[in-house]
C-alpha cells in the first residue's frame, strides 16, 4: 500500500471519529428530535467541505497556482449582494427571503448564470486568457462588495440583521429540502466531471505543456471552471461564505500527501476539509456556545496560513 493511500486512510478514519463525536457527544434530552438535527447538519458539513475543497482543487490546477481560490471569482460577493438586494428590494419578510429553498434555487441560478456569461464573454477571442478572467472577477467581486455596502447602509436596521445572519456560515438552520437538493445536484456534477479528471494531472504542467500533450485546453478549462462555479455556488447557498477554506484544505493536503496526483489530492482536500469544518463547529457549539460562527474560526486560521504561504514564496523569490 502506498504512502499516499495510507495518509488518506489516516485521514478519513480521523474524520469519521469527528463525525461520530460531533453526533453522539453529550446526547442527552429528546433524543428522537436532536439526533437527526445533528445527522442533517453533519450531512450538510460534509456536502460543504467536500464542494468546497473539490472546487478550490480543481481551480487551482487550472490557474496553476496554490494561492488563489474561487473566491477571487467574485462568487462569494455576488452571494452576498443578491441577498442584500432581495432584502433591499421586496423586505426581509417576502417570500423569497421566508421561503429557503426559493432563495437557494435563486442563489444558485444566477450565481451560476453570471459565472457563464463571464466565461463566454472572456473566453470569446483567442487573445484572453486565465489571468484576464482572474482580474475582471477581481473588479467585479470589488464591485459586488462595495454595492452591497451601500445597501446596506439604506435598509433598516431590523432588515440589515438578518443580512448579516448571510453573512456568516451557519450549518445550524439548514433546510432538510436544501441537503437533499445539494446532495442531487453534487451527483450530477460529478458525474460531468469525471469526462475532464483525465486532463487534470497534465493541465498542472501549465498551458504550453498541456497544449503539446494534445489536451484540448479552452474546452476542458471553461468547462472545468463552470464545474467549479456550481460547485461553490451549491456550497455558498447551503450554509453561506467561508473564504479560506479552500485555500486551506488543499494546501495542507498537497503538503501532508506529498503528491501532485489529483486522485490522492482531491480526495484528501475533501477530508481535511471535512475535518476542520466539523472540529470547527463542535469548537463553536461546545467550547463557544454559539458566540461566534465556524466562518470565523476558519477564515482567522486560513487567513494566517494565507500570510505564512506569502511570506514562504516570497523568500523562494
Amino acid at each position: 500500500m502506498g504512502s499516499s493511500r495510507k495518509k488518506l486512510i489516516i485521514l478519513a478514519v480521523i474524520a469519521v471519529l469527528l463525525v461520530l463525536l460531533y453526533i453522539f457527544y453529550d446526547l442527552s434530552g429528546n433524543i428522537g428530535y436532536i439526533l437527526p438535527r445533528r445527522i442533517i447538519n453533519i450531512v450538510a458539513i460534509v456536502l460543504t467541505g467536500g464542494a468546497i475543497a473539490f472546487a478550490t482543487s480543481i481551480f487551482m490546477t487550472v490557474t496553476n497556482n496554490r494561492i488563489l481560490t474561487p473566491s477571487v471569482l467574485g462568487l462569494d460577493s455576488l452571494y452576498l449582494l443578491l441577498q442584500t438586494l432581495i432584502i433591499f428590494i421586496f423586505g426581509g419578510s417576502s417570500l423569497v427571503m421566508m421561503n429557503s429553498e426559493i432563495n437557494y434555487i435563486i442563489s444558485i441560478g444566477i450565481m451560476m448564470l453570471f459565472s457563464l456569461l463571464l466565461y463566454r464573454f472572456l473566453f470569446r477571442g483567442e487573445q484572453n486568457n486565465i489571468y484576464f478572467l482572474l482580474l475582471i472577477g477581481l473588479i467585479l467581486g470589488t464591485f459586488f462588495s462595495s454595492f452591497t455596502d451601500f445597501m446596506q447602509v439604506l435598509i433598516d436596521p431590523n432588515e440589515f440583521m438578518i443580512v448579516q445572519d448571510r453573512m456568516f456560515a451557519s450549518v445550524n438552520n439548514v433546510n432538510t429540502d436544501l441537503v437533499y437538493l445539494s446532495i442531487g445536484l453534487i451527483a450530477v456534477v460529478g458525474l460531468y466531471f469525471m469526462r475532464f479528471y483525465k486532463y487534470l494531472d497534465v493541465l498542472a504542467l501549465g498551458k504550453d505543456e498541456a497544449v503539446n500533450l494534445g489536451v484540448p485546453y479552452n474546452y476542458v478549462v471553461k468547462r472545468l471552471l463552470i464545474i467549479v462555479a456550481i460547485l461553490i455556488s451549491i456550497a455558498t447557498a447551503l450554509i453561506g461564505p467561508i473564504t479560506f477554506l479552500g485555500l486551506l484544505v488543499v494546501n495542507l493536503a498537497y503538503e501532508f500527501l506529498k503528491t501532485f496526483r489529483h486522485f490522492y489530492v482531491i480526495i484528501g482536500s475533501m477530508l481535511i476539509s471535512i475535518i476542520a469544518l466539523v472540529g470547527g463547529q463542535f469548537i463553536v457549539e461546545k467550547i463557544f456556545t454559539f458566540d461566534t460562527t465556524i466562518s470565523v474560526i476558519i477564515n482567522f486560521v486560513g487567513g494566517v496560513y494565507f500570510i505564512f504561504l506569502l511570506l514562504k514564496e516570497n523568500k523562494s523569490w
